[in-house]
């Protein structure tokens, strides 16, 4: 399992979760998981970041814990399938695998914040 850095944050107003992995800028495609739930991915279709809209409904978490900047995200793909788990204050608020209908790479990250 490879570790990467988050910077996650997360808007109120709007309701909206980020987790970007530092030092990835941007993103080359946008693939939606779940309803709400989208993987961002770099050029060589590793994530780049994850966006949750309607975080607090889809997550089934309260807002202020969606605040908490202690964030880890567990998420791997082993061609087939993509495995993902949200922990927010070593609480795991969101777990599920996906099939991989987007030929996304093959990895396995543990990105969490500093």
């Amino acid at each position: 399992m490879e570790s990467k850095e988050l910077i996650s944050s997360y808007d109120e107003i709007n309701d909206t979760f980020v987790a970007k992995v530092c030092g990835k800028d941007g993103y080359c495609a946008n693939y939606e998981l779940s309803q709400g739930i989208f993987l961002n991915v770099d050029g060589n279709s590793l994530p780049s970041s994850i966006q949750i809209n309607g975080a607090s409904d889809v997550l089934n978490v309260s807002k202020d814990l969606l605040e908490d900047p202690d964030v880890c995200i567990l998420i791997k793909c082993n061609g087939d399938m993509i495995d993902f788990e949200l922990s927010i204050s070593s609480k795991k608020v969101y777990a599920n695998t996906f099939f991989n209908t987007f030929d996304v790479s093959k990895f396995n990250y543990k990105i969490r914040t500093n």
